[in-house]
This record gives C-alpha cells, structure tokens and sequence, in this order.
C-alpha cells in the first residue's frame, strides 16, 4: 500500500491536470492486496483492524486532504470511504473460510471499475448520464470485459467457484450497479454484491 500511495503521489506531480489519475492508481493497486493476503495466509485478527484503520485513515483523509492525491478530483465522492468499508466488510463476512469471495469483491472493483473509469474518459465513444454521473459505451464495456475476465481467473485458481453461466451472471450484475455511482456508492455496491454472489454462484 505504500508502493502505490507513492505512485499516486508521483503520478499527481507528474501530470497534475489528471487528478483523476492518481485516484485509479490507488483504486487499481489495491486490488492485489487480498489474494496476496490469502496467498501469505493473513489471519482475520490481524486482516480486519488493519482494515478498518485505512477505513478511518480514508475518511480523515477525505474530510481534511492531507493526501490530495488519493481524493482531490472533480466531484463529490465518498469512494475511497466506501471502498475501504466494502473490503473490511467482505473480510468480516468471508476471511479466511471463503477468501475467494472477498477477492471477487475486491478485484472486480479494482480492474474493472478502475479500468472502466481511465478507458471511459480517455476515449470518445457514445455516453449518458445517470444521476449526474457520466458513463460511456467505452467505459461500460471495459467493466464488463475485465470483470468477467477476472472473475475466470479467479475461479481458475479457487476451489469453489461458479461456472460460466454463474460468472456472466455476476459480471453483469458488477457493470450494472457501476452505473449507479452518485458520490462513489459503486464502491460499495459492486465488491459487496460481487462477493455475496460468489458463493451463491458456486458450485
């Protein structure tokens, strides 16, 4: 998590127009941390308080911007906040019996919604608003695409996981609630509805 505050920190310096640049990179980076946890066996004693401080540090942090990087963009968002809470959630509810359901949560909103956000605005494509929030053809299918896409591999690896059907069902409930994303709730959502679904999808 260090690594990739300090990127978003270089990225700020770097192209200061692209606030919201350095956000996604956060957003992005910190998908990697669940299935490193599982991988390193990461019990929930020390998962969940962990946690819930970058929870509270996120919601300091988006009262006060002591770290513009990771907050200062152009509309009101409670993102951060929310994707903190989603994660420790998903861990509370699923770590360490069913770790492949909150790394479905988490790595779904991280790709796909993440990709969705930086693809959507880089290119021009058809697009419309849905409570004041802007979404394109781009950005939309990007996060179907990647969420499918990270979902296969994760049921590659898992030893419960849903089948193909149970993954498109999943990956098309994720890009739907991404289209409800007034002040960042999506961050919320999508990781709680993805894990939830997981086992439910399972096999």
């Amino acid at each position: 998590m260090g690594l990739v505050l300090l990127l978003a920190v270089v990225a700020r310096r770097r192209w200061p127009g692209q606030k919201e640049l350095s956000r996604k990179l956060v957003h992005i980076g910190t998908g990697p941390v669940l299935p490193l946890a599982w991988w390193l066996q990461i019990p929930a004693a020390l998962a969940v308080p962990i946690a819930t401080a970058i929870t509270v540090v996120a919601l300091i942090n988006h009262r006060w911007r002591w770290l513009p990087a990771v907050e200062d963009v152009d509309r009101n968002s409670y993102g951060t906040v929310a994707y903190g809470l989603a994660i420790t959630t998903l861990l509370l509810l699923f770590w360490p019996h069913q770790p492949q359901a909150a790394c479905a949560g988490v790595l779904v909103m991280a790709a796909g919604d993440g990709l969705a956000g930086l693809i959507g605005r880089a290119t021009h494509t058809p697009h419309w608003q849905i409570w004041g929030q802007t979404k394109s053809v781009a950005g939309t299918l990007t996060m179907a695409a990647v969420s499918l896409t990270v979902l296969a591999m994760l049921a590659w690896v898992a030893p419960e996981s849903p089948g193909l059907a149970g993954l498109l069902a999943i990956s098309l409930l994720a890009t739907g609630l991404e289209q409800l994303s007034p002040w960042g709730i999506d961050n919320l959502t999508v990781p709680l509805t993805v894990g939830l679904s997981w086992p439910w999808f399972s096999t």
